[in-house]
């Protein structure tokens, strides 16, 4: 017999994933465990959070800053807390609710805690999901903060033009393989770095791609871009930072365009690596700008009304890569920072 379905006020095991300490270096699956609370299913009287039960669990770059102690903790970011639950962006279901704006049954996607049911102190961040006839993992992908991500890179931020060369590193990841489709459907010559000969394939093959390049079979990565951006890279995504950016440099067009949003090459090292090619800035009067999704949420109805024809139509395509199990996640976490992972990373947790 399956599990009867359990109702407001229940008591239930609630399983959860435990941030141990706070990390230096390189996140490890012992950075975390899996233990089993018992959970009150409602909110307390006169308090307007939300009660949910997770359906997704979003795996992403920026949770590894989230588990180290920072002396100079930087604005909008949450830092975890040693011995309790890690939390990052998911998809949820409402089961009861002190909110006005949410009810029993809607279904959310925003921050929650790596646990099957959590208390959203902060239900204001949450966003109603309202089309149901895609896949409700999307919201932590294409629909959710990575889309927010690209959509910024390429139509807020680069601004390419039809017949610019685009180049993208880590193509295949969460945002980079939304930024170029994006740029592709705008008429630009896209092109992208990545790890494996599978996910070069996929960046030719699935997302239309015009050329890519796998960077960990190239021992010189200035010849590499020449070879694929023979007349120079007029927009640069940068997701990795370090000797891919300095390669980079070398390969910009005068008054070329630079939008930085992660730099996940240099997040475990304990020193930075120096870029060598910075006076090129200069030289080639670049414009360099750092942004990430927290200043674009605003768009976020000018993205759907943009994202979702395109998902209908076929015109872009996601790919995604689902773990089942809160038990599997730190192992997929993890994952990440290793590129492990084939497409955006998702914990799938069993239904209520």
């Amino acid at each position: 017999m399956g599990k009867k379905n359990v109702k407001v006020g229940d008591e239930v095991q609630n399983k959860q994933v435990i941030f141990k300490d706070y990390v230096t270096g390189s996140p490890k699956e012992s950075d975390f465990h899996i233990t089993t609370c018992t959970t009150k299913l409602q909110v307390p009287q006169g308090s307007n959070a939300v009660l949910v039960k997770n359906l997704y669990l979003s795996c992403d770059p920026v949770m590894q800053f989230q588990m180290r102690k920072m002396e100079d903790p930087l604005s909008g970011y949450i830092y975890y807390v040693p011995g309790s639950p890690i939390n990052g962006f998911g998809v949820a279901k409402v089961l009861d609710s002190g909110h006005a704006e949410f009810s029993a049954g809607d279904l959310v996607w925003g921050t929650t805690s790596w646990e099957e049911y959590s208390l959203i102190q902060n239900p204001e961040q949450l966003k109603k999901i309202h089309h149901t006839d895609v896949p409700l993992t999307h919201y932590t992908g294409i629909l959710g903060m990575p889309g927010i991500t690209a959509y910024a890179a390429i139509y807020e931020v680069g601004v390419p033009k039809k017949g610019e060369c685009v180049f993208i590193s880590a193509a295949s990841g969460a945002v980079g393989q939304i930024a170029g489709q994006f740029a592709k459907l705008l008429g630009c010559y896209v092109v992208g770095s990545a790890g494996t000969q599978q996910k070069i394939n996929l960046l030719k093959n699935k997302f239309g791609f015009d050329d890519a390049f796998n960077y960990k079979q190239e021992p010189d990565l200035d010849a590499a871009l020449k070879r694929c951006c023979p007349e120079g890279i007029d927009f640069y995504l940068d997701h990795v930072g370090g000797k891919m950016l300095d390669a980079v440099l070398l390969n910009m067009k005068v008054h070329g365009r630079i939008a930085i949003c992660g730099m996940i090459s240099q997040y475990n090292l304990d020193e930075p690596e120096l870029l060598r090619n910075v006076m090129l800035l200069a030289l080639k009067r670049l414009t360099v700008k750092g942004f990430t999704h927290r200043d674009h949420h605003h768009l976020y109805p000018k993205i759907l009304e943009l994202v979702l024809p395109y998902i209908r139509d076929k015109k872009i395509f996601y790919v995604e890569d689902i773990v089942e199990g809160l038990e599997n996640g730190p192992a997929a976490l993890v994952g990440l920072f290793t590129g492990r992972n084939f497409g955006k990373q998702i914990l799938a947790l069993p239904p209520q």
